[in-house]
């Protein structure tokens, strides 16, 4: 098979749309609990909130599937991470846990999407990769 002669291009920018319920409710989880700032052009239809240089599309009713899970890749201390998120009452799927490919911890927002949260693994503590099903 001969390869395709396609176009270059660069990928400017890839963001999730999640469907929401409730876009006020949403807007208010992503900025107040983990701030994020939601966009100025932002409607209660549509919006955009985003994190330094990325973010994630919010759409009332539409436009995805209830049930998305989300990598979001981060420099920090995952278990302040952890400690805030249960303080201010989220649901927690998955404690910080030391996987090979990452520290991770997931987390399910207002819609029931699930937010996966990896840092750097640790050499440090064995991993826990046997047989995970996410």
């Amino acid at each position: 098979m001969e390869p395709l002669d396609t176009p270059r291009f660069r990928i400017e920018n890839i963001a999730p749309i999640l469907r929401v319920q409730d876009i006020s409710r949403s807007v208010a989880f992503y900025t107040g609990v983990l701030e994020f700032t939601n966009a100025d052009w932002g409607t209660d239809q549509f919006t955009l909130i985003h994190r330094d240089n990325t973010g994630i599309y919010l759409c009332k009713g539409g436009q995805g599937s209830p049930g998305t899970w989300i990598w979001i890749g981060f420099d920090g201390d995952i278990f302040a991470l952890h400690e805030k998120l249960q303080a201010n009452g989220v649901r927690i799927k998955l404690p910080p846990t030391n996987f090979s490919w990452a520290y991770e911890m997931q987390v399910e927002d207002p819609d029931g999407h699930i937010l996966r949260f990896g840092t750097d693994p640790s050499d440090k503590k064995p991993f826990a990769d046997q047989e995970v099903n996410f």
